[in-house]
């Protein structure tokens, strides 16, 4: 089995360095505009919460510690990243229904509205931004950063990447 460091030399440096610069240039691109949408909202959600909120939105309501471990973060981080949002409405906390000791994370009716005002202006921005492009470079382009983005999380996580993602049908999850 080849070792990175033989993979590197393998592949034409040149283009892993244009790639790398390409994909630092869109990281501070992306935070930026933090993929802010169109009109009034844009730039008002941050990553985290845009995250957590969609998470929430897709698996419905769950405790910290399941929440942290589907994106791939501590349970500090999420308690830390979900006291605003309680704070503000868009999440509420309520008890495990098996469970009454327990506490789950909820998105409250607040928040799926503003969620999906949010992702209303992000589909508007990727439409503009993407406007002279094919339906079927959008598809590639999309089925590319969906592989990307795995394999870096699987990396992260020292499981082996999927090799085969396709094109996500609604919207990811982290």
């Amino acid at each position: 089995m080849p070792t990175s460091q033989d993979m590197t030399t393998e592949l034409d440096p040149g283009l892993l360095d244009a790639l790398q610069h390409q994909v630092a240039v869109f990281a501070r691109r992306a935070e930026q505009t933090r993929l802010g949408g169109t009109g009034q909202l844009r730039n008002s959600m941050d990553r985290a919460a845009y995250l957590l909120l969609n998470r929430l939105d897709q698996e419905g309501p769950m405790g910290v510690k399941a929440l942290a471990a589907g994106m791939g973060i501590d349970s500090s981080t999420v308690t830390r990243q979900v006291a605003p949002l309680v704070d503000t409405g868009l999440v509420k906390r309520t008890s495990h229904p098996e469970d009454g000791r327990a506490v789950v994370l909820q998105l409250s009716p607040r928040g799926q509205a503003r969620l999906e005002e949010v992702r209303t202006s992000r589909r508007q921005l990727m439409a503009e931004v993407t406007d002279d492009w094919t339906p079927a470079e959008r598809e590639s382009f999309c089925t590319l950063l969906t592989r990307f983005n795995s394999a870096l999380s699987a990396r992260q996580s020292g499981l082996p990447a999927a090799k085969d993602e396709s094109v996500p049908k609604s919207v990811p999850n982290s």
